[in-house]
């Protein structure tokens, strides 16, 4: 094979991805062939496997490990540099791949090996992290038709086939309709409200759709989907014509035509529900829950009626408010959901005094790099240092760094991809793995990430300048990468997020969120690109009073899709008398103060659940925010101006959340940071609902 490696960079399969090389007519030949080794090792695996740590897990994650570095490549840059040639290969390589995983997912011999070593004298010598690694193993197989034979297994798994193809259809599907939407404006009446942010980047996009003349006093301007664009437009603009044109675009994406979604949601949601019945579970949101912390789906509603009954009035006041508001200012129609945006933003203003222009100029992207590092250094006593040059990367904007441990040696690397290209680049902020930390011959393998964020590119010679959701967006996906970084877990099957409960993954994501508000670390990287000078403190207590400005519609809009989505997996029938729709609007009586509107199809563009992780799983957000509440009340406890006992607790969770990744139950992992299991009323406090003791 070393010739083919030298002529295909697919087949590397260890190290940093080539990024300068990798060429997308190389994808099939070179998964084509990665395949055709892989089920050789397998069929070889399958014949010798003895029911032991060196006979089965560690041969089968090199098998595994070959395969996720190849496909991870290719998924990867689906998702940061689409195209039409990328797409082409990844449809290509999809349905072999599915083929393999099922095969691997279904391999009896290996089965029986994991079963053996569970019931064999040497279990007891297994340490629980190997103990996990078996055990996620056997529901894995069970969960993925191990059990199954004939025709069951082989509807079973053209079920997989089509599920993974119904999923890169959705989501190509919401890439193409964002992309195609522009609204041109050319005139200063269309342009009235506009910050200059956002005039300087739709006069950019304006520039890279043609109008080489576009400048930002001059225009045209063009307004996107994006949510650099959509967001501040809604926000500000005065033309409530041109707000309802564009959120009725945004609510209608993928839709119709020919990148109409909802057959393709229709088809997803029968298939799930089939598979869920091979599998011996009454619904798909069973089946979900069965890999997940929650131990049922009564208890993932109980959660959910806990946080809808705490936010539904507060909601309903706060549209009261809200309609009040813009009626003293003269606006005479009952608010529509493109009024909302805007007149909550002019409330923010004049209640706060808080502008997100006005605090654009302090939160220069490097500048809140430094101060997110050196915040992660105070509380986990780790460095973070750039090394661009070190890797190749896929587009030049993308950056290189190493985070070292206290004695500056070097424990893992990240790559950093802050910008929208929406062209192809989807929508959204992620972290996933690059390198999975892991023992090879007594050698540690370092663990490397991918950070991708959406937020403005720098223009007109200015950096990149955040507003403040974009920083907290970075500080999340920063959590998500300290956990895959930070872990000290040997095994790859359970370090840092590998082998983690879904509805547990968004505890250090969410738990880094709340530093955002915490007066020191929020100085420390809040400072004005041209002056230098500090935010001031004045502003930094507006944004601390403006925290849970609107909270309830904010904790009733996540509440309502997480409903939506557990419903249409639980208890919706495809063939039955309600349609998606029906159910979306029936639980919208309880969840929404506004009802949507007829025509809004915003699940069409839910790729969270249609083309994500989160199906019947996307009340993750709040079970996890459960946990990081209460985590961060840990800090809180100690006292957050007490830098002896913050590097204390910032030791403990380091050691505990984000070093033992997937090697513990994530209730045992949080109980050894915090002492006893979690409570909500963090999270209702944090939130505003509940006063503060």
């Amino acid at each position: 094979m070393s010739a083919t490696v030298q002529i295909n960079p697919m087949l590397i399969g260890q190290g940093l991805p080539p990024f300068d090389q990798i060429q997308p007519e190389q994808i099939v030949p070179g998964v084509e062939a990665l395949l055709a080794a892989l089920n050789a090792d397998l069929e070889q695996l399958e014949t010798t496997v003895e029911p032991t740590w060196s006979g089965l897990v560690e041969p089968l994650t090199q098998i595994e490990e070959r395969l996720t570095w190849s496909w991870g490549i290719v998924g990867h840059l689906m998702g940061v540099k689409n195209s039409p040639e990328l797409r082409a290969a990844y449809e290509a390589i999809q349905s072999p791949l599915v083929q393999f995983a099922n095969r691997l997912g279904q391999s009896q011999p290996l089965y029986a090996a994991y079963k053996e070593m569970r019931a064999s004298h040497q279990w007891d010598e297994l340490t629980a992290a190997q103990q996990r690694i078996v055990e996620a193993a056997i529901r894995d197989a069970e969960l993925s038709g191990v059990g199954l034979t004939g025709e069951v297994k082989a509807t079973f798994n053209q079920i997989q086939q089509e599920l993974a193809e119904l999923s890169t259809q959705f989501s190509n599907h919401v890439l193409d309709a964002t992309k195609a939407f522009g609204l041109q404006l050319t005139t200063a009446e269309e342009r009235e409200g506009l910050p200059q942010s956002l005039l300087a980047q739709a006069a950019q996009a304006a520039k890279a759709a043609g109008h080489d003349e576009a400048t930002a006093t001059q225009g045209p301007w063009l307004i996107t989907l994006d949510a650099p664009s959509y967001v501040p437009f809604l926000q500000h603009s005065r033309r409530r014509d041109l707000r309802e044109q564009v959120y009725r675009a945004f609510v209608t994406r993928a839709a119709a035509g020919e990148l109409d979604n909802q057959p393709i949601i229709e088809r997803t949601l029968v298939l799930r529900q089939q598979m869920a019945e091979i599998l011996s579970y009454d619904t798909y949101a069973e089946l979900s829950i069965a890999r997940k912390m929650a131990p049922s789906v009564a208890a993932v509603e109980q959660l959910m009626e806990e946080l809808r009954s705490a936010s539904y009035e507060t909601a309903t006041v706060e549209l009261a408010e809200l309609t009040d508001f813009a009626r003293d200012r003269g606006f005479e129609a009952d608010p529509k959901q493109w009024d909302v945006p805007f007149w909550a933003e002019r409330m923010r203003e004049e209640q706060y005094g808080l502008n997100d222009e006005e605090l654009r100029p302090y939160f220069p992207l490097p500048q809140v790099l430094d101060g997110l590092f050196t915040l992660a250094h105070r509380l986990f006593g780790v460095t973070i240092a750039a090394v661009d040059g070190e890797a190749p990367v896929w587009h030049p904007d993308v950056r290189y760094f190493q985070v070292q441990g206290e004695s500056g040696e070097a424990i893992a690397h990240f790559y950093l991809d802050p910008y929208s290209r929406p062209a192809e680049k989807r929508g959204g902020a992620w972290m996933d793995f690059c390198v999975n930390r892991g023992k090879i011959k007594d050698q540690i393998r370092l663990p490397v990430a991918y950070l991708v964020c959406n937020q403005s590119s720098p223009v007109d010679g200015k950096p990149s300048l955040m507003n403040f959701r974009e920083v907290e967006t970075l500080f999340h996906e920063f959590g998500h990468g300290l956990q895959h970084m930070l872990t000290t877990v040997d095994y790859s099957g359970a370090a840092g997020i590998n082998n983690v409960e879904w509805d547990a993954v968004e505890l250090p994501s969410q738990f880094m969120e709340n530093w955002c508000y915490h007066r020191e670390t929020l100085l420390q990287l809040a400072r004005h690109y041209e002056t230098g000078e500090p935010l001031p403190d004045e502003l930094f207590q507006k944004i601390l009073a403006a925290r849970n400005f609107m909270t309830g519609s904010a904790i009733l809009r996540q509440v309502s899709m997480g409903w939506l989505d557990i419903e249409l997996h639980h208890r919706y029938q495809p063939s039955g008398d309600e349609t998606i729709w029906d159910v979306r609007n029936r639980l919208a009586e309880t969840t929404t103060i506004l009802p949507p509107l007829p025509e809004d199809a915003f699940l069409c563009a839910f790729g969270h659940i249609f083309a994500g992780g989160y199906a019947a799983g996307y009340y993750s957000y709040f079970w996890a925010e459960v946990l990081s509440a209460d985590a961060f009340a840990a800090f809180e406890e100690a006292g957050l101006e007490n830098d002896t006992a913050i590097a204390e607790t910032g030791r403990r969770f380091r050691d505990t959340v984000l070093s033992l990744g997937g090697s513990r139950h994530p209730m045992e992992v949080f109980k050894s940071f915090r002492g006893r299991e979690p409570s909500t009323q963090a999270l209702l406090r944090h939130r505003g609902l509940v006063p503060a003791a």
